[in-house]
């Protein structure tokens, strides 16, 4: 299919994308490691579940907050159309280049398990995970090369399945006999300033596994009434993200004494053992494989269009802005492709997804700075959607992620003070490609 010069998008998406993509693009796999952490920090049901609650809630919040920029900037491209109109052409390009690089070290990380997953079902795969990873990747680009109706399409039957699947799993919990073992005491509970600092740390791996929620946000340009169709399907996206985590926590609950998931690094495997016995292992891969699918395709459309955006700023080579009459992005598409497939073969996503950490933070920091900024600045500007609570609540997550900004450079203070450096150097890197535009 032939790719045509230019900056326009086909305006065929609605809210049964918008929910698709930020259920596929949530961290399906952040519910497996982080309910272990949580139960030994919150040893007591009731916080326990709390913090599931109120992630869900923060995010939530948030999704309504940041639903405002997107309805009022039809453009897709995510936080990095937002920084640039609100913030100015450097903080823009810090946010899209940042948001593209990390959103690339994803979908090598998530391909990746997708091929360690595979490789315990199928005896065969076990010593060919890259190449699974690989084939992973440039089928979805193939997909998404046909056209966005296409990929659209796909969002919504791999989401669905990942659903179903982590659902299913609930069900079965409840459903099915079980045998725990392990301690089933519960351990003291912290008081105090120990007990506020492990609901910070606990909150901190809730929200990150909540991570996604703005998923709709990078295609505000190709939705067909974004005033409607953008509140709705992020409000709806987290309430179904929300809804399957704590219900997969209640059927954790039930199936593991919360001492023992104190225990576990793999919760989930845990509780598929007690279910399965030996076999709990092949279900809960599978389940893990089908939940990273619906991943990987969201991943890959978002990571696109972000270089689109900056191409048809010159922030980035113009060709990026270059699109099929499928709709779809292509050289942005091939580039997000090649750069996942480098940081895959070559094992270096990790050591960039620890350096993006800082501006991951940052990025929601900016995101929500923004809509302050443009309030302000642009009052007259039509507004088809408005955020829940300004300014109160857009205040309130503004301070939390400047908070967990803090935290994490208090946290990872080395990875943190190279990302500072990587910031740094940014600047003439900016200027040079400004200059060349």
């Amino acid at each position: 299919m032939a790719s045509r010069a230019g900056s326009s998008l086909l305006k065929v998406l609605g809210v049964a994308f918008g929910v698709a993509v930020i259920v596929g693009n949530t961290n399906g796999t952040g519910i497996v490691r982080p309910p272990g952490d949580i139960a030994a920090a919150l040893p007591r049901p009731a916080l326990y579940l709390g913090m599931w609650i109120a992630g869900g809630v923060w995010a939530l919040l948030a999704a309504l907050t940041m639903a405002e920029l997107g309805a009022m900037i039809p453009r897709s491209g995510g936080q990095y159309v937002f920084a640039r109109r609100a913030l100015g052409e450097y903080p823009g390009f810090v946010v899209g280049w940042s948001d593209w690089i990390s959103s690339c070290a994803s979908l090598a990380a998530g391909a990746l398990a997708i091929g360690e997953f595979s490789g315990g079902l199928a005896p065969a795969l076990a010593s060919r995970g890259a190449a699974v990873a690989a084939a992973v990747v440039l089928g979805f680009t193939v997909l998404q090369w046909i056209g966005v109706r296409t990929a659209d399409r796909t969002q919504q039957v791999v989401s669905l399945l990942k659903t179903l699947a982590l659902g299913g799993l609930v069900v079965l919990c409840f459903a099915l006999p079980h045998a725990t073992r392990g301690p089933a005491a519960a351990a003291l509970l912290p008081v105090g300033l120990p007990l506020l600092t492990a609901v910070i740390v606990s909150l901190q791996g809730v929200i990150f596994t909540y991570d996604g929620w703005n998923g709709m946000l990078y295609f505000s340009g190709e939705v067909r009434e974004p005033g409607r169709d953008i509140p709705r399907a992020m409000a709806g996206g987290v309430v179904v993200v929300m809804a399957v985590y704590v219900a997969l926590n209640l059927a954790f609950l039930h199936v593991l004494p919360l001492a023992r998931m104190a225990h576990e690094p793999l919760v989930a495997g845990a509780a598929a053992a007690a279910i399965f016995g030996p076999r709990g292992d092949h279900v809960l891969r599978a389940i893990m494989i089908v939940s990273l699918l619906g991943a990987a395709n969201a991943i890959l459309m978002i990571s696109s269009r972000v270089p689109y955006a900056m191409g048809a700023d010159r922030l980035a080579p113009a060709v990026m802005a270059r699109v099929n009459a499928g709709g779809t992005p292509t050289v942005a598409l091939l580039a997000s492709a090649a750069v996942a497939l480098a940081l895959l073969l070559t094992g270096t996503f990790a050591t960039v997804l620890a350096l993006a950490a800082f501006f991951f933070v940052l990025n929601y920091a900016a995101s929500f700075a923004s809509l302050f900024v443009l309030r302000r600045r642009e009052p007259g500007v039509p507004r088809p959607y408005r955020a829940v609570g300004y300014p109160w609540v857009a205040g309130l997550l503004l301070l939390s992620s400047v908070a967990f900004l803090v935290a994490n450079v208090v946290g990872d203070t080395r990875n943190s003070l190279r990302s500072l450096a990587l910031l740094g150097f940014s600047y003439p890197v900016f200027l040079a490609i400004r200059w060349r535009g």
